[in-house]
Protein backbone atom coordinates (compact mmCIF):
# COMPACT_ATOMS: atom_id res chain seq x y z
CA UNK A 1 0.00 0.00 0.00
CA UNK A 2 1.50 3.61 -0.58
CA UNK A 3 1.45 5.57 2.02
CA UNK A 4 -1.45 8.00 2.15
CA UNK A 5 -3.12 5.98 0.12
CA UNK A 6 -6.48 3.67 0.65
CA UNK A 7 -6.31 0.26 0.45
CA UNK A 8 -9.00 -1.86 -1.07
CA UNK A 9 -11.84 -3.38 1.04
CA UNK A 10 -11.68 -6.07 2.52
CA UNK A 11 -14.16 -8.25 5.31
CA UNK A 12 -13.66 -7.17 8.67
CA UNK A 13 -11.37 -8.75 10.86
CA UNK A 14 -11.78 -9.15 14.82
CA UNK A 15 -9.18 -6.88 15.23
CA UNK A 16 -11.26 -4.35 13.51
CA UNK A 17 -14.07 -5.40 15.60
CA UNK A 18 -11.78 -4.41 18.54
CA UNK A 19 -11.07 -1.23 17.50
CA UNK A 20 -14.48 -0.29 16.29
CA UNK A 21 -16.05 -1.76 19.94
CA UNK A 22 -12.96 0.80 21.41
CA UNK A 23 -15.31 3.69 20.11
CA UNK A 24 -18.40 2.54 20.06
CA UNK A 25 -19.56 4.47 23.34
CA UNK A 26 -18.62 7.92 21.05
CA UNK A 27 -20.57 6.88 18.09
CA UNK A 28 -23.06 5.88 20.16
CA UNK A 29 -22.84 9.98 21.80
CA UNK A 30 -22.39 11.21 17.75
CA UNK A 31 -25.62 9.46 17.09
CA UNK A 32 -27.59 10.27 20.11
CA UNK A 33 -28.87 6.77 20.22
CA UNK A 34 -27.61 3.11 21.63
CA UNK A 35 -27.06 0.51 19.44
CA UNK A 36 -27.77 -2.95 20.06
CA UNK A 37 -26.43 -4.22 16.61
CA UNK A 38 -23.14 -3.15 16.28
CA UNK A 39 -21.18 -5.43 13.69
CA UNK A 40 -18.13 -4.38 11.67
CA UNK A 41 -18.69 -5.60 7.96
CA UNK A 42 -15.85 -4.48 5.99
CA UNK A 43 -12.89 -1.85 5.81
CA UNK A 44 -10.62 -0.40 4.49
CA UNK A 45 -7.12 1.12 5.54
CA UNK A 46 -5.17 4.65 5.15
CA UNK A 47 -1.25 4.75 6.22
CA UNK A 48 -0.52 7.93 7.85
CA UNK A 49 1.40 9.04 10.77
CA UNK A 50 -0.48 5.53 12.13
CA UNK A 51 -3.92 4.34 10.31
CA UNK A 52 -7.21 5.82 9.42
CA UNK A 53 -9.66 2.87 9.43
CA UNK A 54 -12.64 3.41 6.98
CA UNK A 55 -15.20 0.61 8.53
CA UNK A 56 -18.73 0.11 7.28
CA UNK A 57 -20.48 -1.41 10.44
CA UNK A 58 -23.91 -2.80 10.59
CA UNK A 59 -26.22 -1.44 13.35
CA UNK A 60 -29.53 -3.21 12.52
CA UNK A 61 -31.90 -4.22 10.08
CA UNK A 62 -30.94 -3.23 6.65
CA UNK A 63 -29.12 0.06 8.41
CA UNK A 64 -25.19 0.83 8.51
CA UNK A 65 -22.96 3.51 9.36
CA UNK A 66 -19.33 4.11 8.62
CA UNK A 67 -17.00 5.14 11.04
CA UNK A 68 -13.31 6.88 10.24
CA UNK A 69 -11.31 5.79 13.27
CA UNK A 70 -7.68 7.13 13.64
CA UNK A 71 -5.14 4.37 15.09
CA UNK A 72 -1.49 6.21 16.30
CA UNK A 73 1.75 4.69 16.02
CA UNK A 74 1.22 4.01 20.09
CA UNK A 75 -1.90 2.38 19.32
CA UNK A 76 -4.30 5.41 20.68
CA UNK A 77 -7.60 4.35 18.40
CA UNK A 78 -9.94 7.78 18.72
CA UNK A 79 -13.11 8.70 15.95
CA UNK A 80 -12.56 10.38 13.66
CA UNK A 81 -16.29 10.74 12.11
CA UNK A 82 -19.34 8.82 11.45
CA UNK A 83 -21.66 8.68 8.13
CA UNK A 84 -25.16 7.80 8.73
CA UNK A 85 -27.82 6.01 6.71
CA UNK A 86 -25.74 3.92 4.99
CA UNK A 87 -26.86 0.76 3.20
CA UNK A 88 -25.25 -2.77 3.39
CA UNK A 89 -24.00 -2.22 -0.48
CA UNK A 90 -22.61 1.43 -0.05
CA UNK A 91 -19.20 1.49 -0.92
CA UNK A 92 -16.62 2.95 1.87
CA UNK A 93 -15.13 5.73 0.46
CA UNK A 94 -12.40 8.51 2.25
CA UNK A 95 -14.40 11.25 4.34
Amino acid sequence: MICGGMGTPSPATPEIQAVCDQVKPHIEEKLGQKLDKFEAKSFTSQVVAGSNYFVKIHVGDDKCIHARIYKDLQKNVSLHSVQQDKAHEDEIAYF
